[in-house]
């Protein structure tokens, strides 16, 4: 079982919106992401967590950038990633002043990951927890990730699964006994 974090208050949830928002205008304005003191701001902000910061424009995909391994406090890593998705995504070009206004800002945290036990890809299909699971999949040197959003597109887990081996850059039909499979959860608001 996934060990529990306490979920953010709706004043942290709010504050995390906000420097996001305020890192992608920063970015625009100086080129670089905003600069925040995770001292500054209340304890479950200073927790190092790993997030995914995921603005959306008219309801449509306009980055998504993030960590999967806790590294910085969240506050810190929210700032970073928030400008990392408007600006350094490379499925997108840099955001443009006139869109600013019209982003509508996701936050993923996640919870630490676990690897999951299996024995086969039906056994680890039969594992997995539609819209509950987000996945790491790693096999040698290929590796990708969804968030548990993902299941809104994709909600049949064999269907899921082959896409994030599409991701990692493999085969929807490939396997070996070295892939190594990880699930966490996420704490999503906008």
């Amino acid at each position: 079982m996934i060990e529990s974090h306490h979920h953010l208050s709706p004043a942290g949830r709010q504050t995390l919106l906000q420097i996001a928002r305020e890192s992608i205008a920063q970015g625009l304005a100086e080129g670089s992401p905003l600069s925040v003191v995770a001292g500054n701001y209340p304890a479950e902000l200073q927790a190092v967590r790993a997030c995914f910061v995921t603005p959306n424009e008219r309801g449509a995909l306009r980055g998504c950038i993030g960590h999967l391994e806790a590294s910085l406090p969240l506050v810190e890593d929210v700032a970073e990633n928030a400008y990392s998705a408007a600006f350094r995504d490379p499925r997108f070009p840099p955001l443009a002043p006139h869109e600013l206004a019209e982003l509508e800002i996701h936050i993923s945290v996640l919870t630490p990951s676990q690897p999951i036990s299996f024995t086969s890809e039906a056994d680890l299909i039969g594992q997995l927890r539609p819209y509950v699971d987000g996945l790491i999949l790693i096999d040698g040197l290929h590796r990708g990730t969804f968030l548990p959003s993902v299941w809104e597109q994709l909600p049949v887990p064999a269907q899921f699964l082959r896409h994030l081996k599409l991701k990692a850059g493999l085969d929807t039909d490939y396997w070996s006994d070295h892939i190594q499979v990880y699930r966490y959860e996420t704490e999503s608001f906008a």
